[in-house]
């Protein structure tokens, strides 16, 4: 006896997604606030560990190898702990240190804490003297990407800076330590651009100013000899071969659209080195290639790609395209001359191998055909 397949009421269809769309959101919602809470608790415990730890060793209350004696008998009371490693106990004593003259540990006034005098106490770990929106930044960012942040950078402007943004992107550690060896902070809205005659709407100017850099790091790209600067077709190879890495260069929110992008105008064929499309810009990105200095003529090819890209590729919704001239050098009055009487919003930005040297290091090694010579 065949069973009846049950009828779905269509006229009810859209109530459903809805209702899914609300669910879902919920659950994700409670996921976040979950894991928010549980790394609230962790920094909270691991301040506190590393107060202990600085008070006990920098006071030399505890002899040599103390940390090492005491994660180890850590690991025999408590079986499959982690997190209790000699380093991290360390980590934990750094982030104390780093952060003791912003955070406070705070005692939770539980009725069963009460005139206890245990040197072991439930805390919580107030932020009240970071500033704004950083207190929440602060608690949301994991103990791994902290330590990251204290390990690299000393000003604690600068190390406030990484973990808003950790907190706000939602950065891996990997993209983490990208941004920290390309010095983001340092390059935060320096882009030479005519974004500020060019784009009338002030949220869209806004965001344009802060999604791009001065300079990008390209440690990925290998260059044989580092005196020879790389043709624009082999270093667009590089890049593609390497995309991902090249987009967190880049920055946040953008997707690779392709290389050698084909735009027909009139029957006629011209192509843009590299396409993306930014999500939180909600506008398409040309990025040119040039090997050597930046040169005037750079911008009025630029400016007719998006025009092109304007008129036959963006959609109606989405705000006017930008480009970017990437390039080796560039001498700041010339792109500014350059710029001074173009109507689309561009920026010229210069980029660095893996293979440059700083210029202390350059006459240690011999060049090419020396080296050759030896071998």
């Amino acid at each position: 006896m065949k069973k009846k397949s049950k009828i779905v009421d269509t006229n009810n269809l859209e109530s459903y997604i809805d209702a899914i769309r609300l669910i879902k959101n919920a659950i994700l919602q409670s996921r976040y606030t979950a894991a928010t809470l549980a790394n609230r608790e962790l920094l909270s415990l691991y301040f506190y560990v590393g107060e202990y730890v600085a008070l006990n060793t920098r006071n030399r209350n505890w002899g040599t190898g103390a940390i090492e004696i005491i994660s180890a008998r850590l690991q025999q009371e408590l079986p499959g702990l982690r997190g209790f490693s000699p380093t991290n106990i360390k980590n934990m004593r750094l982030f104390y240190e780093a952060w003791k003259g912003y955070l406070q540990n705070r005692q939770l006034p539980t009725d069963d804490l009460k005139g206890k005098k245990s040197g072991i106490a439930i805390r919580q770990l107030a932020t009240d003297k970071l500033p704004g929106a950083q207190k929440e930044s602060f608690m949301r960012v994991g103990f791994t990407h902290h330590t990251e942040i204290i390990s690299k950078v000393k000003n604690p402007e600068e190390r406030l800076f990484y973990i808003e943004r950790c907190a706000a992107e939602f950065w891996s550690v990997e993209k983490l330590r990208y941004n920290l060896k390309g010095n983001l902070f340092g390059k935060k809205g320096t882009l030479q651009s005519n974004f500020s005659k060019t784009i009338t709407d002030s949220k869209f100017r806004f965001g344009a100013f802060n999604s791009f850099k001065d300079e990008l790091l390209l440690d990925f790209v290998n260059i044989t000899d580092p005196d020879e600067e790389p043709d624009e077709r082999v270093l667009e190879q590089a890049i593609v071969n390497d995309i991902k890495k090249f987009i967190m260069a880049l920055g946040t929110d953008f997707s690779f659209m392709g290389n050698q992008y084909r735009l027909l105008v009139h029957d006629e064929e011209f192509f843009i080195d590299l396409l993306f499309f930014n999500r939180k810009l909600r506008s398409l990105v040309a990025i040119e290639l040039k090997k050597g200095k930046f040169k005037a003529e750079y911008v009025g090819k630029m400016n007719f790609y998006l025009s092109a890209l304007d008129e036959y590729v963006k959609q109606p919704h989405e705000n006017p395209s930008i480009g970017i001239i990437l390039c080796k050098e560039k001498n700041n009055k010339i792109v500014e001359f350059a710029f001074r009487d173009t109507s689309k919003p561009m920026g010229v930005a210069t980029y660095k191998t893996a293979t440059e040297l700083p210029a202390e290091y350059k006459n240690i090694l011999p060049d090419a055909d020396k080296l050759k010579k030896l071998l």
